[in-house]
C-alpha cells in the first residue's frame, strides 16, 4: 500500500524580520562567494542559498551564477574544444566540427552526427568516423561528428556517452555560443542504434533526432514526447529486423501521437528497394529536423528512465542517487498547477518552477491522483538556481524555485 506525504509551502510570513532585506543580503553573500572563487556547484548547501529571493534579486542571482559558470568553463575547458578532444577517466572522444552558413544572432545550431561500425576492429570504426565527417551537409549550423570512445557493439549508447555529450553541449554553449534550443542528434547504422537510445534519455537537450538504419535494442519511445523523431531504413535492410522494427516504432509513435496530439512528432520513411545503405536519400531528415526548436519548459513531460538514468529532465528532478531504470513520471502543467498523472517506481520528485512557467508571486499547486500534494508559494532561492545550473550547464534549464513531493511506500 502506498501513502502520500503532503508538502505545503507558504510565502515568507509577514512577521519575518525583513524578507526584502534578507533577499538582498543573500545576493551579497553570493557575490562574495563567487568573488572568492567558489564554484556554483558548491553553493547549493550554503545557508544563504535557502533564503527566499525577490523576483529582481533572483534575476540578479541567475545572472551572477551564469557569469561565473561561463568564466569557469572558459578557463577550465576551452582546450577541449580547441583540441577537438573530450576525456572522461581513461576514455577519449575526438570530434570533428565543420561550420555551415552565417551564424544567427541566437547562435549556430548544433548537429551531432554518429558514425556506424560498432563491435569491430579499431580501423573499421576509424573508417566509419572519417566517412561520417562529410556524410551530410547543412544549410546552417555546426556539424559535429564524434569518434566513439570504444569499439564495442553498443559504442553510442554505453553509459559514458550521456556524460560526454552533456559535457560537449555544455562546452559549446559557452565556447561557441551555440543555441541550446537547436541541438540535434542523428546517426547511421550503429549510430542509429545510439539515436534510438540517446534521444529519449537526453530529451531535454534536443530539438529533434534522426535515426538512420539502426536498431533500438531495449529503448522505449515514451520519452520522445517532446523530441520530434525521424526514422529511416532500407526496405530490404532485414539484418536484426531493422526494417520491420522501424515500421513498428512508427506504428508506436502513431498511437502515442493519437493519444497525445501535441506530442510525439515523427517522420517515418522505409526506402523500398534499398538495403542497409540508402544512397543518402535519408538526408531528407535534416531539413525536417531543422523546423523544430526545443521547448525547455514544455507543458507536458513523459520521463521514462532507461538503464542509464538521469537526475533531471526539463523541470522535473529526483534526488541524486535515487534514479532507477524503468521508472516513469508523467507531469502536466496548466496555469499555476502541475498534475503528476503517472508516478511509477519513484518516491521523491522535485518539481521546478520559474517565471516563464508560472507567476511565482501567486501560489502553485501540485496534484497526484486527484489530491493536492503541494499548495502554497514556491520560493525562489539561490540554491535551486545553482543546483539546476550545475545539473545541465544550460541557462534555459535553470529554475528559480523547487517543491518536493514525497510518495512513500
Amino acid at each position: 500500500m502506498r501513502s502520500l506525504f503532503v508538502l505545503v509551502l507558504f510565502a515568507v510570513p509577514a512577521w519575518a524580520a525583513d524578507p526584502v532585506a534578507d533577499s538582498k543580503t543573500a545576493v551579497e553573500a553570493l557575490k562574495k562567494e563567487l568573488a572568492a572563487g567558489t564554484a556554483p556547484k558548491d553553493l547549493a548547501e550554503k545557508p544563504f542559498a535557502a533564503v527566499p529571493l525577490t523576483k529582481s534579486d533572483s534575476t540578479t542571482a541567475r545572472e551572477l551564477l551564469w557569469k561565473a559558470h561561463v568564466e569557469r568553463i572558459t578557463k577550465d575547458r576551452a582546450a577541449e574544444i580547441k583540441d577537438r578532444l573530450l576525456k572522461l577517466d581513461k576514455l577519449e572522444m575526438p570530434f570533428f566540427i565543420k561550420e555551415y552558413g552565417a551564424k544567427p544572432k541566437v547562435g549556430h545550431s548544433l548537429w551531432i552526427s554518429l558514425h556506424g561500425g560498432g563491435g569491430a576492429p579499431k580501423q573499421v570504426n576509424d573508417g566509419q568516423y572519417e566517412n561520417q565527417k562529410l556524410l551530410y551537409k547543412l544549410e546552417e549550423g555546426l556539424y559535429l561528428a564524434p569518434r566513439a570512445p570504444t569499439n564495442t557493439w553498443n559504442l553510442w549508447h554505453e553509459g559514458h556517452i550521456d556524460t560526454l555529450f552533456a559535457q560537449l553541449i555544455e562546452d559549446l554553449i559557452v565556447l561557441e555560443g551555440i543555441d541550446p534550443d537547436r541541438v540535434y542528434v542523428l546517426g547511421y547504422s550503429a549510430g542509429g542504434d545510439g539515436v534510438y537510445q540517446i534521444a529519449p534519455r537526453m530529451a531535454d537537450r534536443l530539438a529533434a533526432a534522426a535515426m538512420m538504419a539502426g536498431h533500438p535494442n531495449d529503448a522505449s519511445p515514451l520519452g520522445l514526447r517532446n523530441v520530434p523523431f525521424a526514422l529511416q531504413v532500407g526496405g530490404n535492410d532485414s539484418a536484426y529486423n531493422r526494417n520491420k522494427i522501424a515500421k513498428e516504432w512508427g506504428d508506436k509513435l502513431d498511437a502515442l501521437q493519437k493519444d497525445d496530439p501535441k506530442g510525439y512528432e515523427h517522420f517515418v520513411k522505409i526506402h523500398e528497394g534499398k538495403g542497409h545503405w540508402m544512397n543518402l536519400e535519408d538526408k531528407a531528415a535534416l531539413p525536417w529536423m531543422a523546423k523544430f526548436t526545443r521547448n525547455p519548459t514544455p507543458e507536458k513531460i513523459v520521463w521514462k528512465q532507461s538503464s542509464r538514468t538521469h537526475d533531471a529532465s526539463y523541470w522535473l528532478g529526483v534526488p541524486p542517487g535515487t534514479a532507477k531504470g524503468g521508472t516513469l513520471i508523467t507531469a502536466v502543467r496548466k496555469g499555476q498547477s502541475v498534475d503528476l498523472t503517472t508516478v511509477e517506481g519513484v518516491e521523491k520528485i522535485f518539481v521546478r518552477f520559474d517565471d516563464r512557467m508560472v507567476d511565482l508571486e501567486q501560489p502553485v499547486t501540485v496534484t497526484h491522483k486527484g489530491k493536492k500534494v503541494v499548495d502554497g508559494h514556491a520560493v525562489r532561492t539561490i540554491g535551486t538556481l545553482a543546483k539546476t545550473l550545475t545539473e545541465k550547464g544550460d541557462s534555459k534549464l535553470m529554475f528559480d524555485a523547487e517543491v518536493v513531493v514525497t510518495i512513500g511506500k
